[in-house]
């Protein structure tokens, strides 16, 4: 029953054929190159299709010696009770192939707090689609069907993760970077009350103007900026020296994020007088930027070339394309992921006029629904969508797939039931149905809906 893909045929070939012929049911085997991980080892993939009256389903797994003696064992052609079977005890997702696929997000730790991956594929993680029971890695259904899930011309899919960094002043802000090349967009979701009690937080977003203006050119601002860097980044090596050796000595590596807990501990291990110094040095180097103030449900669009850091206890969702690129300007920690930081490169290069802050842009507006443009770039587009309680919206099929995140309440997908809450998400495919989603809730819904925009 297990067809073995031969020579020259790719495996979407094969599923294509599959959904033309009158077969109920298809099992694939092929080889998949897992090109994120170190010598981008080789796994066999098991990809099993059931054909009835409710569409095409799908199961994926790795378990190819238990799949083959369950498949041995189970009536031939398959039935639905027998696919359902075959997932249980394959512990395998089944996926529609046409629907919404519910994106299984993981953890990843950093220094000041953690990233949220929605739809990352590295070494160090990948996202999962699931089933709402079971999941398999993002890169393994994209393996078998490419241009049906993503759209003609998207070799890869956005980056959707949340950043959610510590609620602590220095241990929870992130890195001040700028990017040449990569797009992101920011949407607050949680402004820590712990933090900034009148609910507004805030992001490094450029430079202060009035600074700016203390000096007669944009050269010597550059260079005064430069040198409070270089004054910080010294003393922090020092402290980051000390830290190294704690680590060494109670057997920590010496790139693993640690609890901000610890960390201070160690911080007041430091003689006082590099305590004061380092604050003082990092008062100074951060007076030349600017903080732009943040409350929960902003946007904010980070043109490249801006240096940016969010700061702790703000909580937001972030569309980013998938190129993964940044100089690091400064940060009031230990980088784990570099040896040295890019200040140098990144102060040549980096804009000093940030955008001025705008009102969205409404696309469309009626009785219970507003649709409005979170940001268009030359390669994504994101869009919000407010529903009152009861309202629906219809979300059409397009040659490209969509990333759909619930915001705030309680959101239904009126093609298979499901319901989702804030901060969960799904991946609309490209060949897919149409997809209706409905406030179910008593309050405002509110979603985010990012598309790729197809290259010329």
């Amino acid at each position: 029953m297990i067809k073995q893909l031969g020579k020259g045929l790719a495996q979407e070939e094969v599923v294509d054929q599959f959904l033309l012929s009158a077969d109920r049911s298809l099992a694939l085997r092929y080889e998949f190159i897992q090109y994120y991980l170190p010598g981008e080892p080789v796994i066999d993939l098991l990809a099993v299709l059931f054909k009835d009256e409710a569409g095409t389903r799908l199961l994926l797994t790795d378990k190819l010696v238990d799949a083959e003696h369950f498949l041995y064992v189970l009536p031939e052609p398959l039935t639905p009770d027998a696919f359902n079977e075959l997932s249980t005890r394959l512990a395998a997702p089944l996926f529609n192939l046409d629907g919404p696929l519910l994106l299984e997000p993981i953890s990843i730790a950093k220094p000041w707090g953690q990233e949220i991956w929605y739809t990352g594929i590295e070494e160090r993680g990948q996202s999962g689609f699931s089933d709402g029971t079971h999941s398999a890695p993002i890169p393994w259904l994209l393996s078998l069907i490419p241009h049906r899930l993503l759209g003609a011309g998207q070799p890869s899919l956005n980056l959707l993760k949340i950043l959610d960094p510590l609620a602590e002043p220095v241990y929870g802000d992130l890195y001040f970077e700028l990017h040449e090349k990569k797009r992101e967009v920011y949407v607050v979701t949680h402004v820590d009350r712990q933090s900034w009690p009148d609910g507004e937080g805030a992001i490094r977003f450029g430079f202060d103007k009035h600074v700016r203006d203390e000096f007669s050119s944009p050269d010597t601002f550059r260079l005064a900026y430069l040198q409070a860097v270089r004054d910080y980044e010294r003393v922090r090596r020092a402290i980051d020296q000390y830290f190294d050796q704690q680590r060494i000595d109670h057997g920590i590596a010496l790139n693993q994020a640690l609890d901000s807990r610890l960390l201070k501990q160690w911080h007041k291990g430091l003689p006082p007088n590099l305590q004061e110094e380092e604050a003082a040095l990092r008062k100074a180097m951060n007076r030349f930027t600017h903080m732009r103030a943040l409350k929960e449900g902003d946007v904010v669009k980070v043109p490249c070339l801006l240096p940016h850091a969010l700061q702790h206890g703000v909580r937001t969702v972030e569309f980013q394309t998938p190129v993964y690129e940044r100089k690091i300007l400064a940060f009031g920690q230990k980088v784990l992921t570099q040896d040295n930081w890019d200040t140098e490169e990144a102060v040549a290069l980096m804009s000093l006029q940030s955008e001025a802050e705008e009102q969205l842009a409404v696309l469309e507006q009626g009785q219970g629904f507003c649709c409005e443009q979170v940001v268009a770039f030359d390669d994504f587009q994101v869009q919000r969508i407010t529903l009152l309680p009861g309202v629906s919206w219809q979300i059409h099929p397009s040659d490209n797939y969509k990333l759909l995140m619930v915001v705030a309440g309680d959101i239904a997908l009126d093609s298979d039931a499901t319901t989702l809450s804030a901060e969960e998400a799904v991946f609309l495919p490209a060949l897919g149905t149409a997809t209706a989603i409905r406030n179910s809730g008593q309050g405002d819904g509110i979603v985010l809906l990012s598309r790729p925009l197809t290259s010329g």
